[in-house]
């Protein structure tokens, strides 16, 4: 037997569909009682504590930072390489760990969050290292990627609709941004374009491409929900 609205197959004992919820209709055959494939009885989740969890994370962060900060000062009697380790721990932090603290955590505000730690890291690097790359480089490359990865973030949590077309358009963007960062490259380091980019926004290109042609075309849409429940 299966559903009249998405065709899963059921057990003879289904009253509702476990996927769709639709009611299992057939005419000519009486539901038997048979023994359910599921038990109508959840048990209650065990919660944890939340904020002890996180201190406890915290120190996991805060004690190697401590650590390599207290053996690099007793050799080198100064800030060297400890300074990019305590930076990618709190990226790492911001990315992992910060977003918990709040009962309801919101992407779109975080994701811009760990974009500006991690621009900042980078910019201590440059700094550290003497470089000139960050604003011709970095700066450029990270923040349009922050963008990207929020606009798109944003888009599938606020949008009840079009979900594919957001993907869609997330790969073709994807694929365009590769280009900008073979530009990005040529123009920091006075290099040759090489059009190595051209592969990866052909690729994304084509699935963008296709995730868009599925999105319009609805017969096509709603046999891969129904094969697939995408």
């Amino acid at each position: 037997m299966y559903c009249i609205k998405c065709g899963v197959e059921l057990r003879d004992s289904e009253k509702v569909c476990p996927l769709c919820k639709t009611l299992v209709f057939h005419p000519e055959m009486p539901l038997p009682d048979g023994e359910k494939p599921y038990p109508e009885y959840v048990a209650p989740v065990k919660r944890f504590n939340r904020f002890g969890t996180l201190f406890v994370l915290s120190f996991v962060f805060l004690i190697p930072a401590l650590i390599t900060l207290l053996i690099d000062l007793k050799i080198n009697s100064a800030v060297v390489w400890s300074g990019y380790v305590i930076g990618g721990l709190v990226v790492g932090y911001v990315a992992a760990v910060l977003p918990f603290w709040f009962k309801h955590p919101n992407p779109v505000i975080f994701i811009p969050c760990t974009g500006a730690a991690a621009m900042l890291f980078l910019l201590y690097i440059c700094l550290a290292t003497h470089g000139r790359w960050f604003l011709p480089l970095a700066f450029p490359i990270s923040g349009i990627a922050t963008l990207l990865i929020t606009a798109v973030t944003a888009l599938l949590k606020y949008l009840k609709r079009g979900k594919l077309y957001v993907i869609g358009g997330a790969s073709i963007a994807l694929g365009g941004f590769s280009i900008l960062i073979e530009m990005f490259i040529c123009i920091t380091f006075k290099a040759r374009f090489v059009f190595w980019s051209v592969y990866p926004f052909a690729a994304c290109l084509l699935v963008g491409l296709l995730l868009i042609t599925i999105a319009v075309c609805k017969p096509l849409r709603r046999t891969l929900d129904k094969r697939f429940f995408i």
